[in-house]
Protein backbone atom coordinates (compact mmCIF):
# COMPACT_ATOMS: atom_id res chain seq x y z
CA UNK A 1 0.00 0.00 0.00
CA UNK A 2 1.01 3.73 -0.58
CA UNK A 3 -0.49 6.85 -0.02
CA UNK A 4 -0.15 10.09 -2.43
CA UNK A 5 -0.56 13.01 -0.53
CA UNK A 6 -1.59 16.20 -2.35
CA UNK A 7 -1.43 19.61 -1.02
CA UNK A 8 -4.67 22.08 -1.98
CA UNK A 9 -6.45 25.10 -0.96
CA UNK A 10 -10.27 25.12 -2.26
CA UNK A 11 -12.55 22.00 -1.44
CA UNK A 12 -15.03 22.46 -4.22
CA UNK A 13 -11.79 21.38 -6.77
CA UNK A 14 -11.17 18.49 -4.28
CA UNK A 15 -14.46 16.97 -3.92
CA UNK A 16 -15.52 17.40 -7.23
CA UNK A 17 -12.44 15.38 -8.34
CA UNK A 18 -13.31 12.52 -5.59
CA UNK A 19 -16.88 12.50 -6.48
CA UNK A 20 -16.80 12.36 -10.24
CA UNK A 21 -18.46 10.08 -11.87
CA UNK A 22 -16.63 9.41 -14.69
CA UNK A 23 -14.16 7.21 -12.26
CA UNK A 24 -17.01 5.01 -11.37
CA UNK A 25 -17.00 6.76 -7.76
CA UNK A 26 -18.33 5.09 -4.92
CA UNK A 27 -18.56 6.68 -1.69
CA UNK A 28 -17.81 4.49 0.85
CA UNK A 29 -17.91 7.20 4.14
CA UNK A 30 -18.66 10.66 5.34
CA UNK A 31 -18.33 12.07 8.69
CA UNK A 32 -19.37 15.47 9.68
CA UNK A 33 -20.88 16.58 6.42
CA UNK A 34 -24.08 17.23 4.81
CA UNK A 35 -24.81 14.66 2.16
CA UNK A 36 -27.52 16.21 0.37
CA UNK A 37 -25.25 17.29 -2.50
CA UNK A 38 -21.71 17.86 -4.00
CA UNK A 39 -22.56 21.18 -2.88
CA UNK A 40 -23.66 20.36 0.65
CA UNK A 41 -20.68 18.45 1.24
CA UNK A 42 -18.43 21.32 0.16
CA UNK A 43 -20.39 24.18 2.46
CA UNK A 44 -19.85 21.58 5.19
CA UNK A 45 -15.96 21.56 4.79
CA UNK A 46 -15.91 25.11 3.99
CA UNK A 47 -17.74 26.49 7.16
CA UNK A 48 -15.73 24.19 9.46
CA UNK A 49 -12.62 25.60 8.01
CA UNK A 50 -13.51 29.20 8.89
CA UNK A 51 -12.94 28.51 12.57
CA UNK A 52 -9.50 29.08 11.54
CA UNK A 53 -9.40 31.62 8.83
CA UNK A 54 -5.43 32.09 9.27
CA UNK A 55 -4.70 28.35 7.85
CA UNK A 56 -4.19 29.24 4.04
CA UNK A 57 -4.20 25.47 2.57
CA UNK A 58 -7.03 23.69 5.12
CA UNK A 59 -7.72 20.86 2.43
CA UNK A 60 -6.50 17.57 3.53
CA UNK A 61 -6.77 14.98 -0.27
CA UNK A 62 -4.68 12.10 0.28
CA UNK A 63 -5.21 8.89 -1.98
CA UNK A 64 -4.65 5.04 -0.57
CA UNK A 65 -2.91 2.86 -3.33
CA UNK A 66 -2.98 -0.88 -3.23
CA UNK A 67 -0.97 -3.26 -5.44
CA UNK A 68 -2.85 -4.95 -8.40
CA UNK A 69 -2.12 -8.00 -6.64
CA UNK A 70 -4.86 -7.41 -3.89
CA UNK A 71 -7.83 -6.41 -6.45
CA UNK A 72 -9.36 -9.58 -4.85
CA UNK A 73 -8.49 -9.61 -1.48
CA UNK A 74 -9.35 -5.74 -1.00
CA UNK A 75 -12.86 -4.95 -0.37
CA UNK A 76 -14.63 -1.65 -0.01
CA UNK A 77 -15.08 -2.30 3.69
CA UNK A 78 -11.58 -3.66 4.18
CA UNK A 79 -10.40 -0.33 2.52
CA UNK A 80 -12.59 1.34 5.03
CA UNK A 81 -10.62 -0.10 7.97
CA UNK A 82 -7.42 0.47 6.71
CA UNK A 83 -8.56 4.17 5.82
CA UNK A 84 -9.71 4.71 9.32
CA UNK A 85 -5.90 2.87 10.43
CA UNK A 86 -4.05 5.02 8.47
CA UNK A 87 -6.05 8.36 9.67
CA UNK A 88 -5.78 7.53 13.42
CA UNK A 89 -1.63 6.85 13.15
CA UNK A 90 -1.50 10.49 11.16
CA UNK A 91 -3.00 12.23 13.65
CA UNK A 92 -6.41 12.97 10.95
CA UNK A 93 -9.22 12.58 14.19
CA UNK A 94 -11.87 14.94 15.65
CA UNK A 95 -12.74 15.97 11.98
CA UNK A 96 -15.01 16.11 8.55
CA UNK A 97 -14.12 13.68 6.18
CA UNK A 98 -15.45 11.80 2.90
CA UNK A 99 -13.52 8.45 1.80
CA UNK A 100 -14.33 7.26 -1.72
CA UNK A 101 -13.46 4.76 -4.16
CA UNK A 102 -12.08 5.34 -7.88
CA UNK A 103 -12.30 2.30 -10.42
CA UNK A 104 -10.48 4.52 -13.09
CA UNK A 105 -7.10 2.74 -13.06
CA UNK A 106 -6.15 -1.22 -12.55
CA UNK A 107 -5.20 -1.44 -8.98
CA UNK A 108 -7.37 -0.70 -6.74
CA UNK A 109 -7.70 2.87 -4.92
CA UNK A 110 -9.14 5.11 -2.52
CA UNK A 111 -9.42 9.21 -2.05
CA UNK A 112 -9.46 10.86 1.03
CA UNK A 113 -10.61 14.26 1.55
CA UNK A 114 -10.26 15.56 5.27
CA UNK A 115 -11.05 19.16 7.17
CA UNK A 116 -7.11 20.12 8.75
CA UNK A 117 -9.82 22.48 10.90
CA UNK A 118 -11.00 19.82 13.21
CA UNK A 119 -14.09 20.55 15.28
CA UNK A 120 -12.90 21.99 17.51
CA UNK A 121 -11.14 25.03 15.66
CA UNK A 122 -7.59 23.12 15.59
CA UNK A 123 -5.32 22.67 13.12
CA UNK A 124 -3.86 19.27 12.51
CA UNK A 125 -1.04 19.19 11.64
CA UNK A 126 1.06 18.23 8.54
CA UNK A 127 4.71 18.25 9.80
CA UNK A 128 6.97 15.62 8.12
CA UNK A 129 3.67 14.34 6.91
CA UNK A 130 5.11 12.34 3.78
CA UNK A 131 7.79 10.73 5.97
CA UNK A 132 5.46 9.67 8.54
CA UNK A 133 2.96 8.57 5.87
CA UNK A 134 5.40 6.31 3.81
CA UNK A 135 6.46 4.69 7.71
CA UNK A 136 2.55 3.90 8.46
CA UNK A 137 1.74 2.44 5.04
CA UNK A 138 4.66 0.39 5.43
CA UNK A 139 3.43 -1.07 9.00
CA UNK A 140 0.25 -1.10 7.50
CA UNK A 141 0.96 -3.29 4.85
CA UNK A 142 2.60 -5.60 7.03
CA UNK A 143 -0.45 -5.45 9.54
CA UNK A 144 -3.21 -6.62 7.09
CA UNK A 145 -1.30 -9.04 4.54
CA UNK A 146 -1.12 -7.01 2.17
CA UNK A 147 1.07 -7.48 -1.18
CA UNK A 148 5.19 -6.34 -0.26
CA UNK A 149 6.85 -4.82 -3.31
CA UNK A 150 10.00 -5.86 -3.48
CA UNK A 151 11.29 -2.50 -3.88
CA UNK A 152 14.44 -0.61 -5.91
CA UNK A 153 16.79 -2.73 -3.41
CA UNK A 154 15.92 -6.10 -6.03
CA UNK A 155 16.23 -4.28 -9.81
CA UNK A 156 18.52 -5.79 -11.95
CA UNK A 157 20.52 -2.59 -12.51
CA UNK A 158 23.10 -4.28 -14.90
CA UNK A 159 20.07 -4.69 -16.89
CA UNK A 160 18.96 -1.14 -16.61
CA UNK A 161 19.45 1.24 -19.29
CA UNK A 162 19.70 4.97 -19.00
CA UNK A 163 18.59 7.37 -17.70
CA UNK A 164 17.14 4.39 -15.34
CA UNK A 165 20.54 3.45 -14.85
CA UNK A 166 21.59 6.35 -13.67
CA UNK A 167 18.63 7.16 -11.56
CA UNK A 168 18.93 3.80 -9.41
CA UNK A 169 22.88 4.50 -9.59
CA UNK A 170 21.94 7.78 -7.84
CA UNK A 171 19.34 5.87 -5.41
CA UNK A 172 22.43 3.65 -4.14
CA UNK A 173 24.32 6.51 -3.69
CA UNK A 174 21.90 8.10 -1.40
CA UNK A 175 21.07 5.01 0.69
CA UNK A 176 24.44 4.50 1.28
CA UNK A 177 25.25 8.49 2.10
CA UNK A 178 22.52 9.73 4.20
CA UNK A 179 22.29 7.60 7.03
CA UNK A 180 25.83 8.32 7.47
CA UNK A 181 25.91 12.01 7.27
CA UNK A 182 25.35 14.53 9.89
CA UNK A 183 24.42 17.92 7.58
CA UNK A 184 23.83 18.83 3.84
CA UNK A 185 27.79 20.09 3.56
CA UNK A 186 28.73 16.90 4.42
CA UNK A 187 26.17 14.80 2.16
CA UNK A 188 26.75 17.09 -0.92
CA UNK A 189 30.67 16.86 -0.61
CA UNK A 190 30.42 12.57 -0.34
CA UNK A 191 28.10 12.68 -3.50
CA UNK A 192 30.49 14.95 -5.63
CA UNK A 193 33.09 12.50 -5.00
CA UNK A 194 31.33 9.66 -6.82
CA UNK A 195 30.31 12.42 -9.61
CA UNK A 196 27.07 13.63 -8.66
CA UNK A 197 26.19 17.25 -8.53
CA UNK A 198 23.09 18.83 -6.38
CA UNK A 199 21.60 21.89 -7.02
CA UNK A 200 18.84 23.45 -4.34
CA UNK A 201 15.68 24.86 -5.82
CA UNK A 202 14.41 28.28 -3.93
CA UNK A 203 10.95 29.32 -3.70
CA UNK A 204 11.13 32.57 -5.90
CA UNK A 205 13.87 35.46 -4.81
CA UNK A 206 14.01 34.06 -0.96
CA UNK A 207 16.27 32.08 0.67
CA UNK A 208 13.83 29.08 1.10
CA UNK A 209 14.75 25.58 0.20
CA UNK A 210 11.64 24.18 -1.76
CA UNK A 211 13.44 20.92 -3.69
CA UNK A 212 16.67 19.03 -4.56
CA UNK A 213 17.96 18.09 -8.30
CA UNK A 214 21.00 15.20 -8.85
CA UNK A 215 22.43 15.15 -11.93
CA UNK A 216 24.99 12.43 -13.05
CA UNK A 217 25.90 11.39 -16.97
CA UNK A 218 24.26 14.71 -18.03
CA UNK A 219 20.87 12.98 -16.35
CA UNK A 220 18.77 15.44 -13.97
CA UNK A 221 16.42 13.90 -11.22
CA UNK A 222 14.53 15.60 -8.67
CA UNK A 223 14.78 14.16 -5.01
CA UNK A 224 11.58 12.73 -4.94
CA UNK A 225 11.95 11.20 -8.73
CA UNK A 226 14.77 9.12 -7.76
CA UNK A 227 13.08 8.02 -4.49
CA UNK A 228 9.85 9.73 -2.64
CA UNK A 229 12.33 8.80 0.62
CA UNK A 230 15.05 11.17 -1.04
CA UNK A 231 12.82 14.38 -1.51
CA UNK A 232 14.60 17.74 -0.11
CA UNK A 233 11.89 17.59 3.01
CA UNK A 234 12.31 13.82 3.71
CA UNK A 235 16.53 14.09 3.29
CA UNK A 236 17.19 17.20 5.64
CA UNK A 237 14.95 15.42 8.10
CA UNK A 238 17.06 12.22 8.26
CA UNK A 239 19.86 14.51 8.44
CA UNK A 240 19.26 16.19 11.55
CA UNK A 241 18.19 12.91 13.02
CA UNK A 242 21.49 11.74 12.75
CA UNK A 243 22.83 14.54 14.35
CA UNK A 244 20.46 14.05 17.12
CA UNK A 245 21.48 10.44 17.47
CA UNK A 246 25.31 11.52 17.24
CA UNK A 247 24.52 14.44 20.06
CA UNK A 248 22.86 12.39 22.49
CA UNK A 249 25.42 9.29 21.95
CA UNK A 250 28.28 12.00 23.35
CA UNK A 251 26.33 13.54 25.72
CA UNK A 252 25.64 9.90 26.95
CA UNK A 253 29.58 9.15 26.65
CA UNK A 254 30.38 12.32 28.35
CA UNK A 255 27.85 11.99 30.99
CA UNK A 256 29.17 8.19 31.87
CA UNK A 257 33.03 9.61 31.98
CA UNK A 258 32.17 12.14 34.29
CA UNK A 259 30.35 9.52 36.64
CA UNK A 260 33.39 7.23 36.13
CA UNK A 261 35.37 10.37 37.52
CA UNK A 262 33.35 11.47 40.27
CA UNK A 263 32.81 7.52 41.85
CA UNK A 264 36.80 6.89 41.78
CA UNK A 265 37.39 10.51 43.47
CA UNK A 266 34.51 8.97 45.91
CA UNK A 267 36.91 5.82 46.22
CA UNK A 268 40.00 7.80 47.08
CA UNK A 269 38.24 10.13 49.26
CA UNK A 270 36.87 7.02 51.23
CA UNK A 271 40.54 5.35 51.18
CA UNK A 272 41.58 7.98 52.57
CA UNK A 273 39.14 8.46 55.40
CA UNK A 274 39.75 4.12 55.96
CA UNK A 275 43.78 5.04 56.50
CA UNK A 276 43.32 7.68 58.81
CA UNK A 277 40.42 5.88 60.80
CA UNK A 278 43.67 2.83 60.66
CA UNK A 279 46.11 5.61 62.22
CA UNK A 280 43.40 6.54 64.26
CA UNK A 281 42.84 3.33 65.88
CA UNK A 282 47.06 2.67 66.16
CA UNK A 283 47.09 6.16 68.22
CA UNK A 284 44.00 5.45 70.46
CA UNK A 285 45.66 1.70 70.88
CA UNK A 286 48.80 3.36 71.56
CA UNK A 287 47.33 5.55 74.43
CA UNK A 288 45.33 3.24 75.98
CA UNK A 289 48.66 0.98 76.86
CA UNK A 290 50.18 4.78 78.26
CA UNK A 291 47.45 4.80 80.55
CA UNK A 292 47.66 1.42 81.91
CA UNK A 293 51.52 1.56 82.62
CA UNK A 294 50.73 4.82 84.63
CA UNK A 295 48.17 3.30 86.58
CA UNK A 296 49.75 0.06 87.10
CA UNK A 297 53.24 2.61 88.21
CA UNK A 298 50.79 4.03 90.57
CA UNK A 299 50.07 1.08 92.35
CA UNK A 300 53.33 -0.17 92.26
CA UNK A 301 54.54 3.22 94.70
CA UNK A 302 51.10 3.02 96.59
CA UNK A 303 52.63 -0.62 97.92
CA UNK A 304 55.70 0.99 98.98
CA UNK A 305 54.43 3.25 101.36
CA UNK A 306 51.81 1.07 102.49
CA UNK A 307 52.59 0.97 106.01
CA UNK A 308 53.23 -2.01 108.09
CA UNK A 309 52.05 -3.30 111.49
Amino acid sequence: MMAKIIKGKGFKGCVNYILDSKKGTTLLEAKDVRLKSKASIIQSFVSQAKLNPNLSRSVGHISLNFSAQDKDKVTNEMMVIVARDYMQKMGIKDTQYIIARHFDKEHPHIHLCFNRIDNKGKTISDKNDRYRSEKICKELTAKYGLYLSPGKEKVKTNRLKDPDKTKYDIYNLLTQLVSKSKSWKQLLYNLNRYGVDSQFKYKGQTDEIQGITFTKNGYSFTGSKVDRMFSYSKIDYHLKQNLFSQDQTQNKSQHQSQTKDIVESTLDALSGIGSMQVHGDDYEEEAFKDRMEYEEEKRKKKRQFRPKF
